[in-house]
Parts: structure tokens; C-alpha cells; sequence
């Protein structure tokens, strides 16, 4: 049975049994499923070949899976950029300026312009293929270049953020948190534990002997640290070093320049506005391809509808096709209103039918059944998945 979470695609020959379609089985459905039938024009594309149709039948379900995950990232890399927010999401995956559902239900028509049906199913499986292809390694290219901008960004970011053994101190000193240059002393930046706060004045001269006495000075606090200041010759920076790490004070690596503070400055500010600029140029262009993507990927759908109903049905190459998007609730009902309906199909799509019954194989023994990955019904059905 078909998924609860897909529009189905459904062809059946074209006969006198066929014809009326949607006025006849759309009474025998949900409420919900009947203002979601459409009928689906399917081209009448050249057949070529009993071998060349048997070849795409086995080339088309890998290609379907490309492309279908194709689209399945791109709608992804919409929800990471807004955020995963539902609503924000539905005003992108739009497909011509109109939802997925007005695209496929009002009068969908085979882009002729851009694939004409005068050339073969290959030739036309090859250039949405190509398609494809290139929209696909043209968001790889653009994504992978955001997410280099964005992890710059999330790391020069970070390092904005945290308590103060961890933080950037660029913007938390001053020039006036140090001594003027010195032959002999240097100052030293210390984060202080809040709970050792006090040991930290009751000892940090005589944590090594050349520590300036009363030099120590809090510059700045948050709820785990308080950073001091801390004149110290610079003969005894590696035993002031170990013996603040023996007290649990975490002595910060930093020397003050104006010169690198103003350059982080302008790398964060130039970071920042890089990631916005090739975050609106990667929504709207994930936006853009979205849209072909899609279009690209129902296409394919309906050459594949073409290729096993000519398997199926033999020719004349006639066709009624249906889009149906049920109701999940009502699935079932609308599965068998379709089987119920094409019930007369079932000699023409499978003549060992009988035979199987009798045999109790309740596998699909036809002459094209290596060729289907699809469940086998009386009559031709692929879907569309709910991708967003």
C-alpha cells in the first residue's frame, strides 16, 4: 500500500473505461481526499524501443532517489537557516510562487519549452538528470562556503562569550589595567575563582618573591571568576606561573595591544556582516532551487509513470493520469476506491493473476517484474513524497 505521506501518481490506459475519470471516483472518496484529485496530463512521449524502455525502468528508480534527495536537502538547509520555524519555511518552499499542492493539482502541464517530447525518454531523463546535477553541486559549493563563514564567526563569537578564565579580554581591559613598558616588570592578568577570592589577596605576594606588593587590582567579575591584575618582575613569570596554578588561579595569556584589539574588532564586524550577506544569498538561492529542484523531480516522476505504463499496458502509448493527495486518515479508503475502480485492469497488468491464486505466490511473476522495486497494483502508481 502507498504511503499516508505522499501525493500518489496514478496512470491507467486510456480506453472507454477511462474516460470520465474523476467525475466517477471522486464521489467514492473522503470529504477530506476529494478536493485533492486532480487529473494529470501525461505527454505522449516517444516510446523508442522494447530494450530502451527496459533500460530506464532499471536506470529511472536510482535517479528518482537522487533527485528526490536532492530536494530533501535543500529543504533542509532552508530549516537550518530559519531557524526550523514552520512558518517561515512554508513562505520558501514554494514551487513558481505558489504552494506544492497549487503547483501539482491546478492543471499541471509537462514543461515542453524545456524538455520537448520529440526526443527520446534517455535524452530527456539525461538532461533532468544534468539538471539536477548542477543545482545539486551548486548548493554543495555555496553551503560548504557558508559554513566556513558561519564556524569563523561561531568561533570568534565564542570566544566573546564564557566566563573570564575563557573569554577574550579585548574588550574587558584598558590601557590603564597595565604598567607603562618596562625593561624589568610586566603586569599579569590572573582569573581568581569567586570562592578563592580571598586567598587570592591573602597570598598572591608571596606566591613568588619579586610580586610588587599591593599591585593586585580586580578589573572585572561574573558569577565564577573575578580577574585581577598583578605586577610581577618579569624574571619570576614562570614560578608565578606554576604556583598560581598550584593555588587553582588561572593565570590569562594576554598582552595588551591596541593594534590586535582594533584587528579582532574589525574581523568580528567583517565576519559578522560576511555571514549575513551569504546567508541571504543562500536562502534565496535555496529558495530558487527548491523550486526547479521539484519541478525537476515530478518530471522525472511522470517519465517513469510513462515507462512502466507502456511496460505494463503495451500501445497504443495513451494514458489517463490522476494526482491524489489523501487524507491520512482516510488512506485506505481511498486505496481501495482506486483499486475498486481499476479492478478491470487486472488481466491487461497481470496475466498469471489466476495462476498465482492457485499457487498461493502472491509475488508478481510477470515478465517485468525485475524491472519493478515498486508494490505491484492493477494499476500504475508512484509517489511523491511529503519531503518539507
Amino acid at each position: 500500500m502507498p504511503s499516508d505521506q505522499s501525493t500518489w501518481l496514478v496512470s491507467v490506459p486510456q480506453d472507454g473505461d477511462s474516460e470520465g475519470l474523476i467525475e466517477e471516483i471522486t464521489p467514492k472518496l473522503s470529504s477530506q481526499t476529494r478536493k485533492n484529485i486532480s487529473p494529470l496530463n501525461i505527454p505522449s512521449f516517444k516510446t523508442g524501443t522494447l530494450d530502451s524502455l527496459i533500460n530506464l525502468s532499471e536506470d529511472l528508480p536510482k535517479q528518482e532517489a537522487y533527485f528526490t534527495g536532492t530536494v530533501a536537502k535543500i529543504v533542509d538547509t532552508l530549516r537550518s537557516l530559519l531557524n526550523n520555524d514552520p512558518s517561515k519555511l512554508s513562505q520558501h518552499v514554494l514551487v513558481d510562487e505558489q504552494t506544492i499542492d497549487d503547483y501539482l493539482f491546478k492543471n499541471w502541464r509537462w514543461n515542453e519549452s524545456r524538455y520537448n517530447i520529440q526526443k527520446s525518454l534517455r535524452d530527456i531523463v539525461d538532461t533532468l538528470s544534468k539538471e539536477t546535477a548542477s543545482i545539486d553541486n551548486t548548493m554543495k559549493a555555496k553551503l560548504n562556503n557558508y559554513n566556513l563563514v558561519k564556524g569563523s564567526l561561531t568561533q570568534m563569537q565564542r570566544k566573546q562569550m564564557g566566563n573570564l578564565s575563557v573569554r577574550s579580554l579585548a574588550d574587558v581591559v584598558t590601557a590603564e589595567d597595565f604598567i607603562a613598558e618596562s625593561e624589568y616588570m610586566e603586569t599579569v592578568l590572573v582569573a581568581v575563582p569567586r570562592n578563592l577570592v580571598k586567598e587570592w589577596n591573602a597570598t598572591y605576594e608571596k606566591l613568588a618573591q619579586m610580586v610588587v606588593p599591593r599591585s593586585s587590582k580586580p578589573i572585572q567579575s561574573d558569577d565564577e571568576f573575578t580577574l585581577f591584575s598583578v605586577v610581577i618582575f618579569k624574571r619570576v613569570h614562570d614560578e608565578f606561573l606554576q604556583k598560581c596554578r598550584d593555588h587553582k588561579f588561572m593565570v590569562r595569556d594576554f598582552t595588551y595591544s591596541e593594534t590586535e584589539i582594533q584587528k579582532q574588532r574589525e574581523e568580528l564586524d567583517t565576519a559578522n556582516t560576511t555571514e549575513k550577506e551569504l546567508w541571504t544569498e543562500l536562502l534565496r538561492l535555496s529558495r530558487t532551487n527548491f523550486s526547479e529542484a521539484f519541478q525537476l523531480l515530478v518530471h522525472l516522476k511522470v517519465v517513469r509513470l510513462f515507462v512502466e505504463s507502456v511496460l505494463r499496458y503495451g500501445l497504443p502509448a495513451n494514458y489517463t493520469g490522476l494526482i491524489v493527495k489523501p487524507e491520512p486518515k482516510s488512506t485506505k479508503k481511498t486505496f481501495s476506491a482506486l483499486q475498486t475502480q481499476f479492478a478491470y485492469l487486472r488481466p491487461r497488468s497481470n496475466p498469471n493473476q489466476d495462476q498465482k491464486k492457485q499457487s498461493g505466490n502472491e509475488e508478481y511473476v510477470g515478465e517485468y517484474s525485475a524491472l519493478m522495486d515498486q508494490e505491484f497494483f492493477d494499476f500504475v502508481l508512484f509517489e511523491v513524497p511529503w519531503i518539507v
